[in-house]
């Protein structure tokens, strides 16, 4: 049984707090769209896909119990409210794009006259509950593709290993993961050797939350240091490098964690095949390239100490983007729940 990051039942709202993680479980309440705010921005829940479903859930929370005069009052309310929400991470599209689709959703509803107030508040209500449902069974998919694409690359019949970065997982989703759905597709076809996950400085999301998880289901894996990599994949056989996304440009640039870019680059040297696992929304159309991308910066603070533990000199000045962008070319492939594509088909795609 996988982790559950996201608990939501009868319009309450709880998530586990990811600070505390992976010595103390704790889940916490969300009660409304402040409390989900500052849960998404202190990174209490993380991950693209995460962070707009307990965006949306807060939202509905906080929508079940308040009434409204008009469908106008009532959009408005939606409209600031999901405005608001997107400022808490800005790099991630998801909540973007549910923002986008709501919205419209308000829109429509508004203008049919045959639409009550409740009506549109109760329907509003079902659309953002159904997300959470939607993202396990798009991870899924995620894995299956990603696992069938991976091993129709690989010559040997036996056991692969392969290399992830950051959190993926069910911390990062509503459940089953992206890049690491794609590991336990794997594994759950014995196909599986050995995961090695990045510590992932300076949050650490590998060492406290992937390994957390890959303990948890009993996957083979090794944590490495983030300064391994190039030594890793020099000495062991990696058949397949496979991280997730924040945004990911029409052309196929790709914004994920920080250290991404540079593992692409010594998977290119030594010829292992760079794979990103990421559902469909996290494809900003609009967003031609990669440099149109906007990098989140966070406090110095995650550099500097851990816990409360100071590491680094006083005085010391410090640079802290919270993602990178990978190119295009370094991409082998994108796996989606509508399958795997070359970061050039994705234009394509939405010309369909």
């Amino acid at each position: 049984m996988t982790l559950q990051a996201i608990k939501y039942q009868n319009n309450i709202l709880h998530i586990l707090d990811q600070l505390l993680l992976p010595t103390v479980s704790q889940y916490i309440p969300i009660k409304d769209v402040n409390d989900g705010w500052n849960a998404i921005n202190k990174m209490q829940v993380r991950g693209a896909p995460a962070i707009a479903i307990v965006g949306c859930l807060s939202l509905a929370v906080e929508l079940y119990n308040k009434s409204f005069d008009s469908k106008n009052d009532l959009l408005e309310f939606i409209t600031n409210k999901l405005n608001y929400l997107i400022t808490s991470r800005p790099t991630a599209v998801n909540m973007k794009l549910a923002t986008d689709d709501l919205i419209s959703l308000g829109n429509e509803l508004s203008k049919d006259s045959s639409v009550t107030v409740l009506d549109m508040k109760m329907s509003f209500i079902a659309t953002i509950e159904k997300m959470l449902e939607k993202d396990i069974t798009d991870n899924k998919a995620i894995g299956d593709y990603g696992s069938k694409d991976i091993l129709s690359n690989v010559s040997s019949k036996g056991g692969i290993c392969v290399l992830t970065h950051c959190n993926t997982g069910s911390l990062a989703t509503a459940g089953y993961g992206t890049a690491l759905g794609v590991i336990r597709s794997l594994n759950s076809e014995n196909r599986l050797e050995r995961v090695y996950c990045t510590e992932t400085r300076p949050y650490n999301q590998g060492a406290r939350l992937t390994a957390y998880e890959l303990v948890h289901d009993n996957i083979p894996a090794t944590l490495i240091v983030d300064s391994m990599v190039a030594a890793l994949m020099s000495s062991k056989k990696i058949s397949a490098v496979v991280v997730g996304a924040d945004r990911v440009a029409l052309n196929g640039d790709t914004a994920n964690k920080i250290g991404t870019y540079q593992i692409a680059v010594v998977a290119k040297y030594h010829g292992v095949a760079f794979y990103v696992a990421a559902p469909f929304t996290s494809i900003d159309k609009n967003i031609p390239s990669g440099n149109k991308i906007v990098i989140e910066e966070r406090s110095e603070k995650e550099m500097t100490y851990i816990g409360e533990c100071r590491i680094a000199a006083d005085g010391i000045s410090c640079w802290n983007p919270a993602f990178d962008v990978t190119p295009a070319e370094l991409i082998t492939g994108i796996i989606t729940e509508r399958g795997v594509f070359k970061p050039k088909e994705l234009e394509g795609q939405f010309k369909l």
